[in-house]
């Protein structure tokens, strides 16, 4: 029926997402969902072209970056990415995902994202470790980062008022400031006081 895989699928999705009355989150994961599934690149992808030209523009896309799980995320590919899709991506951030390796946990901060990639991302998932608590870490390091973001995306006011200020308080990583080591040291305050909390709940 369909000439392309692609066509298959913006059909289908469009379909979908029309019937759903056009929600404000609809997600669609392509087949080529990073850069090294691509042939033979993104912006050069039959497939995401027609992706691009072909899903209604609510339809949010979601991509991992250069690999399935990159360990870097850079504002030049997201853009690339935004170009041939017609829309900012979504992350889909592997970089704590264990389910391929059990024997493994990733207790690191959040890191080897490019400051200033907000201005680029329709949102970002974070898939984390099969093990809850090993996620304090992450989910933590992952605030102190989206807090930066934030900040270096404010802009003064008319009356030259920096609007950062309304972003949060003055604990954490501030505009433009991210440092995985600082946000690392945050997170482990904040765990260590979480599990003495616990420690001392009744019948613990």
């Amino acid at each position: 029926v369909f000439p392309s895989l692609a066509q298959a699928q913006s059909s289908v999705a469009n379909e979908v997402y029309q019937e759903l009355g056009q929600p404000s989150v609809f997600l669609f994961c392509p087949t080529e969902y990073c850069s090294s599934l691509c042939s033979p690149s993104p912006s050069q992808s039959c497939y995401l072209l027609t992706l691009g030209r072909e899903l209604l523009p609510g339809i949010g896309v979601i991509w991992t970056g250069p690999k399935v799980v990159s360990r870097e995320l850079s504002a030049t590919l997201l853009e690339e990415v935004e170009g041939v899709l017609r829309r900012r991506p979504i992350i889909w951030d592997n970089l704590y995902a264990n389910d391929y390796d059990c024997r493994r946990v990733f207790l690191g901060p959040y890191t080897g994202r490019a400051p200033g990639l907000m201005p680029r991302l329709r949102g970002l998932l974070l898939n984390p470790n099969c093990e809850l608590q090993a996620n304090f870490i992450p989910i933590h390091t992952l605030g102190s980062w989206f807090r930066s973001e934030l900040g270096s995306c404010a802009r003064p006011d008319p009356a030259g008022m920096e609007t950062a200020a309304a972003l949060g308080d003055s604990q954490g990583p501030q505009e433009g400031s991210y440092s995985p080591e600082e946000a690392l040291e945050l997170a482990l305050l904040d765990w260590v006081a979480e599990i003495n909390r616990q420690a001392l709940e009744p019948g613990r």
